[in-house]
């Protein structure tokens, strides 16, 4: 089931730039490791799920996973062979906007070394670099 928003205020909004760092959710809140990113960018559905079935392939029924990012901000994408000044093109994906320093997957009730191990693993799905931090660690 891929993540798609129910409804939005705007369509097509205008899409802004990554600069800067995350502000919010920068720290491990609710499980006691974390999937961060090191790079900002633009996060799909589809990418955030695939990185998600990962996480929940190796986990079982032992851990709890929580997602922190959600794709809401559309993307418009021009039909092939669409003559110039015919206005913005169709919502082609919905994305999340990720800055660098945010915490995009947490987990808890594994061991470390299985923790480290299944958020590595799910970070390499992601367009981004990315590093594994637990909740104890300040960085």
């Amino acid at each position: 089931m891929l993540l798609t928003p129910q409804k939005w205020k705007f369509r097509k909004p205008i899409i802004k730039s990554l600069k800067g760092k995350s502000c919010t959710w920068a720290s491990v809140a609710f499980g006691d490791f974390g999937l961060k990113a090191v790079t900002s960018d633009y996060l799909t559905n589809k990418q955030i799920e695939a990185a998600r079935k990962v996480i929940v392939r190796a986990i079982r029924k032992i851990g709890k996973v929580w997602i922190r990012v959600f794709p809401d901000v559309p993307f418009t994408k021009k039909g092939l062979e669409m003559p110039m000044g015919t206005g913005k093109g169709e919502v082609d994906i919905y994305t999340a906007p990720v800055r660098k320093g945010k915490v995009l997957f947490e987990v808890s009730g594994l061991a470390k070394d299985i923790a480290y191990l299944t958020l590595t693993k799910a970070g390499k799905k992601l367009p981004i670099r990315t590093r594994v931090v637990a909740k104890w660690e300040v960085r």
